[in-house]
């Protein structure tokens, strides 16, 4: 089947309609068949499978490393093995921003309730499998990924689940989020879009610090445009488990993430609202990106390299020459009404 004209597979129960497409392995809908919402966002532009992205014709998409990974992106996309930009020279060797994980190709296959992508990241020497399976009945989902390293040498990455959340679920002043965060910081770069945040400030969720002096409740998704702002959150340490939940209160809906602290101890959260002028945004997009991953901010690899530690807690994860690592986590969305 296609999913906006890209190959994908799909699975579907009662309740859900999960696609994931093969260009980028994007985890595209989850679609509530009661209320007819997509959380996941779909990009204002119309995309295109990153094989075919051609840097000189295919100018819509902007320009530089980041461009190829837009023109493909959707919902919930993969970054493996760098979360942010890629370094000069990594550039100039083909690496994209987020790395190969959101451009690479997948062989999907599809049983009845199950979901099966594998890819290999050759610049990266990675071999990738994620498997989604709908739980019988019910309006969740249950993901397993596993990472294999195709090198002979141990190895530092970095492994975020970009979840991007879009309107109609996204809308300005009204969607709402909850995490079990302990320690916050805002992103440190000054000249982060039109944020209205203190660069590096460290608080405690939901109330951060803003270049006024002020402070702005972080909890609901900003009331005015323009707006840009991340922020890195350390789940519990003294919690097994992490989440987030996002919920729009008109509609009555909301979606969660559940996953396992050890396994990725960081959830950004990006705010996007019609802030960057430029090609493809185009000062039109709306999103929202609940990123939980082992680093805790969008940098490239030498820079997560050097932090070496947030809070105490390390901002990689050490890959082992020749060695996998699996994770797990599930998904749910809820409806009321």
């Amino acid at each position: 089947m296609k999913f906006q004209g890209r190959e994908a597979a799909q699975i579907e129960n009662e309740h859900l309609r999960v696609t994931v497409v093969a260009a980028g392995g994007h985890l595209a809908e989850i679609l509530h068949k009661k209320s007819g919402i997509n959380p996941l966002w779909q990009p204002p532009w119309e995309g295109m499978d990153p094989a075919a992205f051609d840097p000189s014709r295919h100018t819509q998409y902007g320009k530089g490393p980041e461009s190829k990974l837009l023109a493909g992106i959707l919902g919930h996309n993969l970054c493996l093995d760098i979360f942010g930009p890629t370094s000069v020279e990594e550039a100039k060797a083909g690496l994209t921003d987020h790395g190969e994980g959101s451009v690479a190709a997948y062989t999907l296959t599809a049983s009845a309730a199950e979901i099966h992508a594998v890819s290999q990241f050759p610049l990266a020497g990675l071999r990738f499998e994620r498997t989604i399976r709908l739980v019988e009945h019910s309006p969740s989902v249950r993901v397993s990924e596993t990472v294999e390293n195709l090198l002979s040498f141990d190895r530092p990455i970095a492994w975020t689940q970009h979840v991007t959340l879009g309107p109609p679920f996204l809308e300005n002043g009204v969607t709402q989020f909850r995490h079990n965060g302990a320690r916050s910081q805002v992103f440190g770069p000054p000249d982060f879009g039109q944020s209205d945040l203190l660069a590096g400030a460290e608080f405690t969720w939901p109330n951060a610090p803003q270049r006024d002096g002020g402070s702005v409740d972080l909890s609901t998704f900003p009331a005015n445009s323009p707006a840009a702002r991340f922020t890195t959150h350390l789940m519990d340490p003294d919690s097994d488990q992490a989440f987030f939940t996002a919920s729009h209160p008109k509609l009555g809906f909301s979606i969660g993430y559940r996953w396992q602290r050890s396994d990725f101890p960081w959830l950004g959260i990006w705010e996007e609202s019609r802030s960057r002028p430029n090609a493809p945004w185009n000062g039109q997009t709306v999103a929202c990106g609940l990123e939980f991953g082992v680093s805790p901010f969008p940098e490239t690899r030498r820079a997560t390299v050097d932090r070496g530690r947030l809070f105490g807690v390390p901002t990689y994860r050490w890959l082992p020459a020749h060695g996998s690592l699996h994770v797990e986590y599930s998904i749910a969305e809820e409806f009321e009404g």
